[in-house]
């Protein structure tokens, strides 16, 4: 029996407060034979991961126990050891974790958008705006502001539009929720603010009047900016007591069979995700493993 204890997703919570908010997640201890996922909170938000999760389940009959945090909180996980493998959306992070040898076996999974939402009213007057435009416009009008602020991937893509347009953020209309991005996207309806938000999780949690989008381009062809991949890495078991066999397994469903799942996905009829896992990049290696033990 493994030592590790982990945190599992409870679902989608309640807005959270700016400062100080509790996690969504709860202990547990993983049943024999599951594997642990540490995974960005967009790709549950959105609804698609516990699809993804079923149907691995159904095929392999070994249970997915999700660690619901951020990019940065997730590679964390796996640093300790406490996760088989991740699912994460900033590459430079990505990048960093396979250099330091502790994740092995990148896998290109989906890509989808960034979107600049906020008031239906616009005060900062965004709309139709490329993102740097957009975001210069919302400091200089001092308009509300919510960054999640915690290290995820989303958090880091708001860092780098900010550097682009030569804005440094602060001040009373910058605000950091330190949560994750549903619970991010219901603060900034309650509070009449501006956020980045992925595509998956403003079609999951985005009320009907809350917020417009105003900068979006579309999932087809987004420019890089704007363009949100997420990729699979399983821990490298040379150093840490990992499930590779499972972990490889996972990685071998979610770039194969998975890949239909995620282009059938839809979010009140609208897509969310478009797969990457079968393309023909030279990047991707489909590998199932021959010694599977169940």
């Amino acid at each position: 029996m493994r030592r590790r204890q982990y945190l599992r997703a409870l679902g989608l919570g309640g807005a959270a407060s700016l400062t100080g908010c509790a996690s969504r997640a709860g202990e547990t201890a993983p049943r024999p034979g599951s594997l642990t996922l540490a995974t960005a909170t967009t790709a549950y938000d959105s609804g698609l991961l516990p699809v993804l999760n079923r149907g691995f389940a159904e095929r392999f009959g070994t249970e997915v126990e999700a660690v619901v945090r951020g990019t940065g909180a997730s590679l964390r996980t796996a640093r300790d050891g406490d996760c088989d493998i991740v699912l994460v959306h900033a590459r430079p992070l990505e990048d960093e974790f396979l250099r330091e040898g502790e994740g092995i076996n990148r896998r290109r999974l989906m890509v989808n958008d960034f979107l600049v939402v906020g008031p239906p009213d616009d005060p900062a007057g965004v709309a139709g705006d490329d993102p740097t435009s957009a975001f210069r416009a919302i400091a200089e009008a001092e308009a509300t502001f919510l960054s999640r602020g915690d290290r995820s991937g989303t958090h880091i893509r708001e860092l780098r539009i900010w550097d682009e347009a030569s804005v440094d953020p602060g001040g009373d209309w910058y605000l950091e929720t330190g949560q994750g991005m549903g619970d991010t996207l219901t603060t900034a309806q309650q509070s009449n603010a501006y956020t980045l938000v992925d595509r998956g999780t403003f079609l999951a949690v985005a009320d009907d009047d809350g917020l417009a989008r105003h900068v979006d381009v579309g999932i087809d062809d987004p420019p890089p900016l704007l363009r949100n991949e997420y990729a699979v890495i399983p821990v490298n078991p040379a150093r840490h007591d990992v499930s590779y066999a499972r972990a490889m397994s996972y990685v071998g469903y979610l770039t194969g069979p998975g890949q239909s799942l995620i282009e059938e996905f839809r979010v009140g009829g609208e897509r969310a995700f478009r797969p990457l896992g079968r393309s023909s990049d030279p990047e991707f290696e489909q590998y199932v493993p021959s010694d599977w033990d169940g």
